[in-house]
């Protein structure tokens, strides 16, 4: 769950998962979720309440944007991707 310096409970983070800096969309709060289900179709709701949902950088860089005039509190956590934190042992 992502959380600020003062714990406070942020509407909806975006996590780097790979070196193309794709994002893992992750609802964190019941305002998030629905503002999140105003923005995707029905068919993608269950993806968002697990946050399976990946989306680009471009499309990142929009939800935060509408995400953060709608009033929602967003964190995004770029600085390191997954791919370097879980590196993949062969």
């Amino acid at each position: 769950m992502c959380l600020v310096q003062r714990q406070k409970l942020m509407d909806i983070c975006l996590i780097t998962i790979d070196n193309n800096l794709n994002k893992s969309l992750q609802p964190n709060s019941a305002i998030g979720m629905l503002w999140l289900q105003t923005h995707f179709e029905n068919d993608k709701w269950e993806a968002l309440s697990n946050s399976t949902v990946i989306i680009s950088e471009e499309n990142s860089k929009l939800l935060i944007e509408d995400a953060m005039n709608a009033g929602l509190d967003i964190k995004c956590f770029s600085d390191i991707s997954m791919m370097d934190v879980f590196q993949k042992n062969n």
